[in-house]
């Protein structure tokens, strides 16, 4: 195994163990979500409050469904799909992957889906924390994995503008 896919494993190993965490402190330090709370939102502990427009807060949410809780019906499903997703990336990371800059991402992603789906067999849900109010938006609450697949999906995507095309047909000559 090449030296940059060590590295990759190795920072998906500290994002697992982080999110793992995180998600113990919180569900044994905090109190879960309550609506009718009327301290720091919903709750929760504010860490600052309208630092330049934004706030930040912890919150023990139960997240039961896939983001942002859609599909809290489907748990079984989600499970089996995220399986199936995590199984896939596994492969292309290992065999399919050619392009080296792509490993450390796509290692951020599949720890942050693996963090997910082991909450489940944990928990029986995932556990997010995270909640801020960005500019009078109240962003969902999200956890430590949430945030490694988001990275990962948007470094890829930023890389993909600066990934050399594919070679151009020359012009045929008549």
């Amino acid at each position: 195994m090449p030296v940059s896919k060590l590295s990759a494993f190795l920072i998906g190993f500290i994002i697992l163990a982080a999110d793992a965490l995180s998600k113990y402190f919180t569900q044994y330090y905090l109190p879960l979500v309550n609506p009718h709370h009327f301290w720091y939102p919903y709750g929760g502990i504010g860490i600052f409050q309208n630092f330049l427009g934004i706030e930040f807060s912890l919150n023990y949410v139960l997240n039961k469904g896939a983001a942002w809780g859609v599909f809290f019906d489907y748990q079984q499903q989600l499970l089996y799909l995220r399986i199936v997703l995590i199984s896939g990336m596994l492969v292309y990371f290992l065999f399919i992957n050619k392009v080296k800059s792509n490993e450390i991402p796509l290692m951020m992603i599949f720890a942050g889906a693996v963090g997910n789906v082991i909450d489940y067999f944990l928990y029986g849900h995932v556990i997010d924390m995270f909640h801020f109010v960005l500019w009078g938006y109240d962003f969902p609450v999200f956890n430590l994995a949430d945030a490694a697949i988001f990275l990962g999906v948007s470094w890829l995507f930023i890389a993909s503008f600066f990934a050399p095309g594919l070679p151009k047909k020359k012009p045929r000559k008549a």
